[in-house]
């Protein structure tokens, strides 16, 4: 018998899970058009690899994965894709994205599946086939499920299938356990398989008697050593670490993962559909969503993905007096903004509300700071507290006093006596944080761009001054070189050289013979003699002073 533990806080809200159970899974007729969004999961959204016009079948890809955390998507069926355009999807914001309209042409032709042998594969094949199967959690949070396949340092001891569905309205996961056990079952040990878990804990809450049953009866004629357990039916119990303390008593530390000590946990709905992907070559193409609340006849039903809401509800005929639909639980879930968006791998439960069910709540007034919602906070926070913070806009304060551990869950909104939307002020104070923190970050990167613009900018500069400096230095040295003076004689060498230019003068003067000298006059004799004393006069005259300025 194993030990169970208790975690802090937790609710009884009315389960009004009775009405969804009273059928069997119904199979929701083909609709009349398919609109197929490319995000129907956490992270990137998948890249179509389709165009209008272009027919496909049953299980073909239209969206690969687009980045880390991606998945794929399929088409739901046989058809002809009509258009790829931004439609309204099942989103609190109402903001639309892009999506695939697939009419279909009535053949449900597939495309070729390859069913293998897990055990024939290695981890990694497998989880590349789940990649591309368009695999992702079921229990509403659609976090690609290969990514937690994915072996970390920390190894894991325990695999936990959580089949608590503590949500009110919600029995998407009971009827499939009653229904489809073997599958599950066959699926949980593939997925030990992966992880090379030891153990195996089945946490199905107390008041599902039929589904634990069913279980029960599957692990044993599959001669498994996985462990059903009945835990006690306490809202949030469905939540991860919740569960994850009430199985094996271990906390997960704050701003930490569930494999950081050595757990992991999957939806049974992903179980399922993992096994289906597998063993089966079929992938995500439909899923189990209990249709219930102010309807005629609430069940559950295993539609197409991308079927219309308002289609699936008109299967369970809402209610004339219906003013609004939610998607998920009372607790956690969010009304949408049209009928007209189409189902989603997100899509647990639809609940037609209407007055008489969900009443408006009261103004909310001034906390009294009763504490109630501390005692209830599973997470073991103090609301009354990150409350005030939240609401004077002291985001440091909430966050050191662990803000971001909130589930949400909905558990201190649930029990406030002055009607305080607790969760709404926790859901802003957490989406400023994440908003300061992304223009903190951009301002850091705008910050080191200009930095590094500046260090470029002077880099360049230097460079460029560097390389004056060099040319000019070059420039210098070439005018230097060219304007050096020719080596200047020394003045024994001047003076020699001018006493041989002054002797060849006279050997020149000696050998030049006179020209019609024969018949000259006396007068003519005598100026000419006169000529040469001058001659000789200026040559002594020339000699001494070259004799002068050398002395």
């Amino acid at each position: 018998m194993r030990t169970l533990h208790q975690f802090h806080g937790g609710i009884h809200p009315p389960s009004h899970k009775a009405q969804s159970t009273r059928a069997p899974i119904a199979t929701a007729p083909m609709p009349s058009k398919l609109v197929i969004p490319f995000r129907q999961h956490a992270g990137e959204a998948a890249k179509p690899v389709v165009q209008a016009g272009e027919r496909v079948l049953k299980g073909q890809l239209i969206g690969k994965p687009e980045g880390f955390v991606s998945s794929a998507v399929h088409a739901p069926t046989s058809g002809t894709i009509v258009s790829i355009d931004m439609q309204p999807v099942a989103h609190p914001s109402g903001l639309p994205d892009m999506c695939a309209t697939l009419l279909p042409d009535g053949r449900d032709e597939w495309v070729a599946r390859q069913p293998l042998e897990y055990r024939d594969c290695s981890a990694v094949e497998l989880r590349q086939l789940l990649r591309m199967s368009g695999i992702v959690g079921l229990g509403g949070a659609v976090f690609p499920s290969d990514i937690k396949l994915r072996l970390s340092r920390q190894k894991i001891r325990t695999l936990i299938l959580n089949a608590a569905e503590c949500e009110p309205y919600i029995t998407c996961d009971d009827m499939l356990m009653r229904e489809r056990a073997a599958e599950i079952v066959q699926g949980a040990e593939m997925l030990r398989f992966m992880l090379e878990a030891k153990e195996v804990l089945i946490g199905i809450e107390d008041n599902k008697s039929e589904a634990i049953a069913m279980m029960q009866q599957a692990v044993t004629a599959a001669g498994l050593p996985l462990e059903v357990i009945r835990i006690p039916t306490l809202y949030p119990g469905g939540s991860a670490k919740q569960l994850i303390r009430t199985l094996t008593g271990l906390e997960v530390p704050s701003g930490k993962l569930p494999t950081d000590i050595g757990v992991q946990c999957f939806n049974v709905g992903t179980t399922y559909a993992a096994w289906r992907a597998i063993a089966h070559g079929e992938p995500l193409i439909s899923r189990v969503v209990t249709v219930t609340g102010n309807v005629r006849r609430p069940q559950n039903y295993e539609a197409l993905l991308g079927t219309p809401i308002e289609e699936l509800v008109a299967l369970s005929e809402a209610l004339p007096d219906t003013d609004r639909h939610i998607m998920g639980g009372p607790m956690m879930g969010f009304a949408l903004p049209s009928l007209s968006v189409p189902l989603v791998k997100a899509s647990n439960c639809i609940i037609a509300g209407s007055p008489a069910l969900f009443p408006p709540p009261p103004p909310p007034l001034s906390c009294i700071r009763c504490t109630r919602c501390a005692q209830v906070c599973p997470a073991d926070l103090q609301p009354q507290d990150l409350y005030w913070f939240a609401q004077s806009r002291e985001f440091g304060k909430a966050q050191a006093f662990s803000l971001f551990d909130c589930i949400e869950c909905g558990a201190c909104s649930y029990v406030c006596p002055s009607h305080i939307p607790l969760v709404q002020y926790f859901r802003f104070a957490k989406s400023e944080i994440r908003a300061r923190e992304q223009d903190k970050l951009a301002a850091d990167k705008a910050r080191q761009r200009h930095e590094f613009r500046e260090f470029r900018i002077e880099q360049e500069k230097r460079e460029k001054a560097e390389k004056l400096a060099a040319r000019e230095k070059a420039a210098l040295a070439a005018k230097a070189a060219s304007a050096a003076p020719a080596t200047v004689p020394a003045p024994d060498d001047a003076h020699a050289k001018i006493q041989q230019a002054v002797e060849r003068a006279r050997l020149q003067a000696a050998a030049v013979v006179p020209k019609n000298t024969e018949n000259l006059t006396p007068a003519q004799q005598t100026e000419i003699a006169e000529i040469e004393i001058s001659r000789a006069r200026l040559r002594e005259q020339a000699k001494s002073e070259v004799e002068h300025s050398k002395e």
